[in-house]
């Protein structure tokens, strides 16, 4: 149950943690990781879009964060210029090459290299670099939508689940913390599994954006958001960055923000099940995307 009830929260953690949405006393500095692309440009590079790749780790306690499959993961991009925003969702069973290691799961890229090697596989699919990448393997999430007092989602789908036997409504769902969870948790009860799962935690943060943009201007939020990031998360930026990061992001508008799933068929390699994601559509949605973080062609 507590390994299942990680999955699908990583798109939200990443505002959750610079933006002082997730109580202090829920985080530990294992955690939670943010750290810099190497080559990558910095936050403030000319064209005022910032990609950050969000993963889950599915690391179990006592295991390293970054050195075990990523879970679920989410290429985000801000535009801190208009405030717009993109994520490009990933099949975390897509069927790639990886750099040194041959055809696997892109999600064995974290195991095989961390961090580094997952963004590049990322980048090399879509055709974005990442500039950071987020990992997080804990349940602060729940802590986090109690402290801005629950979310508003809006769901293409009714569904049920055994954790959550009620369901959701297709259409507008008032959610408290469990229910967040799990809205973002659950693909089998979905008609396309984890693309309809992937979606549905873009809807999250969505939700989420429209929570922290009504905090935002509270006097010393972004600045108490920033001291409890350095102080538990494990991160090689500069409090000077991560606060124009935090800022960055706090400027998204939710209308603004769109998001679609690299689509694919399913199948079987070397005796597991895989999806080969479509690579012409990866490239171009981040084709799409790249410059201003816009999705002006849809899916």
């Amino acid at each position: 149950m507590w390994r299942r009830l990680r999955r699908g929260l990583t798109l939200a953690l990443v505002l959750a943690v610079t933006l002082v949405v997730v109580p202090q006393s829920s985080v530990r500095q294992t955690d939670v990781a943010l750290v810099r692309v190497r080559t990558a440009q910095a936050v403030d590079h000319p064209r005022d879009v910032v990609w950050i790749l969000c993963l889950g780790s599915d690391a179990r306690p006592g295991q390293r964060l970054t050195g075990t499959r990523a879970d679920a993961i989410q290429l985000v991009g801000l535009n801190l210029r208009t405030g717009a925003g993109t994520a490009i969702g990933v099949p975390r069973d897509s069927y790639v090459d990886i750099r040194g290691h041959g055809r696997n799961k892109i999600n064995a890229s974290m195991f095989f290299g961390g961090p580094q090697l997952m963004a590049d596989s990322v980048g090399r699919l879509v055709g974005v670099r990442p500039d950071y990448v987020f990992t997080t393997g804990f349940l602060g999430f729940r802590g986090m939508v109690r402290s801005i007092n629950g979310v508003t989602v809006f769901s293409k789908f009714a569904f049920r689940d055994p954790i959550r036997p009620q369901g959701y409504h297709r259409g507008k769902n008032n959610l408290n913390p469990f229910q967040a969870l799990i809205f973002g948790r659950v693909r089998h009860p979905l008609p396309r599994g984890d693309f309809d799962r992937s979606a549905n935690q873009q809807e999250l943060l969505r939700a989420i954006l429209r929570k922290v943009r009504a905090h935002q201007r509270q006097p010393g939020y972004m600045e108490r958001g920033v001291m409890a990031a350095v102080k538990y998360m494990n991160t090689d930026l500069k409090p000077s960055e991560l606060y124009r990061l935090a800022q960055g992001a706090a400027q998204v508008k939710p209308w603004r923000f769109k998001g679609c799933v690299v689509q694919g068929p399913t199948g079987n390699a070397g005796g597991a099940s895989v999806v080969f994601p479509n690579v012409g559509q990866a490239r171009r949605l981040g084709n799409d995307a790249r410059k201003d973080a816009t999705l002006d062609h849809g899916c």
